[in-house]
């Protein structure tokens, strides 16, 4: 690949990212991420919220796609396994008991005048970026009109109601770690199908066949013109990957 090849696809791939910070950073807002995050959030908001997650998850894992574009990694060494040791094969036969995390005579009265120690707050772990699209769902009873509804109709939700939005907030979260660290997540993907190659599985490609997840008819959103620009990018950067 030439540089002026490698410049524009480098481009192009700054380019989509930028412009989805600017939306993650206003999801933030939405979730009250800039001051920690909330508990709950009403509905209408959730939804919202939700409506702009999916297909912003869509064009970041489009965009990681493209990065990962020519990243060749060594195929990783099967790890020998280690021979057990004397005493663990006595506890595997049942002659051996070790006892962890006890406290006896002095040592116990010594701890309990210690001062108890506040424990310090937990920060927010953040999820590994899923690197493969969700697999479609399929409702095989609805096609044969064996699936029971409502004779009476659906009673709407109330939009105003409290939901909890923690699943919601840590999938934020691991999207902007994504997004802000792209070249790692190539990287992932590299190893990935290095993996892959080396066990000679069934292979399921990143990106699975058809319209990617959170596609709409009619684009709506600004993040729906980026995820389907995404989506060109990574086909065709995967058409050219393999040819």
């Amino acid at each position: 690949m030439t540089h002026d090849a490698q410049d524009w696809w480098d481009r192009a791939v700054e380019r989509n990212r930028a412009a989805l910070a600017r939306i993650v950073a206003v999801l933030f807002v939405y979730a009250g991420l800039d001051e920690g995050g909330a508990n709950t959030l009403p509905r209408h908001v959730w939804r919202r919220i939700l409506r702009l997650l999916r297909p912003a998850e869509s064009a970041v894992r489009r965009l990681i796609v493209i990065a990962a574009r020519g990243v060749t990694v060594e195929a990783p060494k099967h790890r020998v396994e280690k021979a057990p040791t004397a005493s663990e094969q006595m506890q595997a036969a049942g002659l051996l008991v070790i006892q962890k995390g006890m406290n006896f005579g002095l040592a116990r009265a010594w701890s309990e005048q210690q001062a108890p120690v506040a424990p310090k707050a937990a920060t927010p772990a953040i999820s590994a970026f899923t690197l493969t699209d969700p697999p479609r769902r399929f409702d095989k009873l609805a096609w044969d009109g064996q699936r029971p509804f409502p004779r009476d109709g659906f009673e709407l939700a109330d939009p105003d109601e409290e939901v909890d939005a923690a699943r919601l907030c840590r999938r934020l979260r691991t999207l902007k770690h994504a997004l802000d660290d792209l070249p790692s997540h190539a990287m992932r993907l590299a190893r990935r199908e290095a993996r892959r190659a080396l066990a000679a599985k069934h292979h399921v490609p990143a990106l699975r066949r058809g319209h990617p997840p959170g596609r709409r008819r009619k684009p709506t959103h600004r993040v729906d013109d980026i995820m389907l620009e995404c989506h060109d990018l990574a086909t065709q950067a995967v058409r050219l990957d393999t040819s």
